[in-house]
């Protein structure tokens, strides 16, 4: 796993100690022995992952990870800080203060490289949302990252200890909404069916291994984006480590203490709201970038893209496809008439007509102006021709109304139809015969329909 971990400490001899274990499992290792020299470095280049000294002179390595995470340009950048403090009262401080987790010198190797590479893993997918969203930036898509307002968090703990969840519920109620879960298989379909926020797991079960349970949470698509926590027993090192490779998210070792607990849930919370946001956004703006914002339809970039693949299975399966190319007659003259705003009045009505007489299974775009295109799959053209006669009295039945009911304009539509056999796979080709047709509808008076031969 290639990535690049910045190894922050004022001690030239461990900076190198942590440096040639990492370069033995070939990360890209850069160095810096101070906060400040940190600060610049994440602010300059690509990193991974911190590994974060705590007692460092003039800048502590507690107010570096403040400073990284209140920073929009490296929030996202995991931090492990790495102490000899084993006071849990400093691991709720640098959790606070942002830290992804802690390792205890000297340092373990086989943590030390399970929990970089964990930590990758997630900087990884982060990164490529975040990309995502920067690119639907610049295209003009993008509406922006939304505050998250959740007040309540819920947490699901899965724990057949009687004793054990008890006390973990103790520690929880009154500072998260937590439902409990004492049979695994049970935990998982819990876990499946949405609402929460994040998942615990106890390694106390008799005759069930937990990192079964946590795999299969990692499986499924429901819950594989789902922050899964790991409680665990001071001497299930191997346990730990493995956990990280399956994609545990974190673990607190028992005897569990309450702030350290509540820190650690606080800081999977805030990931994962924030990914989710992410996640959002992206979705938010693809959805932008296909859709005609006047008439919630598609728009001609998403026929662009989906019409071939709609036409190469038709083809490959040897099934009729019909296109409708509908045209507003006269639009020019209601918009100077009437005035833009009723214009796009009759834009909206139009789509929502459109919608009303054509199946759920049907592609319907505005293919510009006052241009629409209807993809018909599985659809013999005469089919198509009777479907577009149909609309095309119920454009003309009844006027449309504008300006808020105020006004109502009497409109009618053209339409041009064409099919394609299930031999022939050019979209250019199936959309220019659909615009002959139109055309012809229009040569021949408006208010009908052309179907054109294949």
């Amino acid at each position: 796993m290639t990535a690049r971990v910045l190894v922050v400490d004022d001690v030239p001899s461990n900076v190198k100690l942590l440096e040639s274990r990492l370069l033995a499992e070939y990360f890209e290792v850069v160095c810096a022995h101070s906060g400040a020299e940190a600060l610049k470095i994440c602010a300059g280049g690509k990193v991974d992952v911190v590994l974060l000294d705590v007692m460092m002179p003039e800048m502590d390595g507690f107010e570096v990870c403040r400073r990284l995470k209140s920073n929009a340009a490296t929030q996202h950048i995991p931090v492990v800080m790495v102490t000899t403090l084993g006071e849990t009262s400093d691991r709720v401080r640098g959790l606070e203060a942002g830290a992804d987790d802690f390792l205890s010198k000297p340092v373990d190797d086989l943590q030390l490289v399970t929990r970089v590479k964990s930590l990758v893993r997630l900087k990884m997918l982060t990164d490529e949302l975040r990309l995502r969203t920067e690119t639907a930036e610049n295209a003009g898509f993008e509406p922006g990252l939304d505050e998250d307002r959740r007040d309540s968090s819920a947490i699901l703990l899965i724990d057949e200890a009687p004793h054990s969840s008890a006390a973990i519920s103790a520690m929880l109620r009154g500072h998260f909404s937590l439902d409990v879960e004492d049979d695994p298989q049970a935990g998982l379909f819990r876990a499946a069916e949405g609402g929460y926020e994040c998942v615990l797991v106890t390694s106390s079960y008799a005759t069930y291994d937990p990192l079964r349970l946590c795999a299969q949470l990692r499986a499924l698509d429901r819950t594989r984006l789902l922050p899964v926590m790991l409680v665990v027993d001071q001497d299930e090192g191997p346990m730990i480590a493995r956990a990280l490779e399956l994609g545990v998210n974190d673990y607190i070792v028992r005897p569990v203490d309450q702030q350290e607990l509540q820190a650690r849930l606080r800081t999977q919370l805030r990931r994962k709201r924030y990914n989710d946001r992410l996640r959002s956004s992206v979705s938010q703006s693809f959805r932008m970038a296909v859709t005609d914002p006047l008439t919630g339809l598609h728009n001609r970039r998403y026929l662009d893209t989906h019409l071939p693949k709609l036409l190469a299975r038709a083809v490959a399966r040897r099934r009729p496809l019909s296109v409708m190319m509908a045209d507003i007659d006269l639009f020019k003259a209601i918009n100077d008439r009437w005035g833009h705003p009723s214009g796009d009045d009759v834009l909206r009505e139009f789509a929502d007509r459109l919608r009303q007489n054509i199946r759920g299974i049907d592609l319907i775009c505005r293919f510009g102006g006052e241009e629409f295109v209807v993809v018909m799959p599985d659809t013999e053209r005469d089919v198509a021709e009777m479907v577009a006669e149909r609309l095309r009295v119920a454009i003309a039945s009844e006027p449309f109304t504008v300006d808020g009911g105020k006004n109502a304009i009497a409109v009618t539509t053209s339409v041009g139809v064409v099919g394609c056999a299930g031999s022939d796979g050019d979209p250019a080709d199936l959309l220019k015969r659909a615009d002959a047709a139109l055309y012809d509808a229009k040569s021949k008076g408006r208010n009908r329909v052309v179907a054109s031969a294949a």
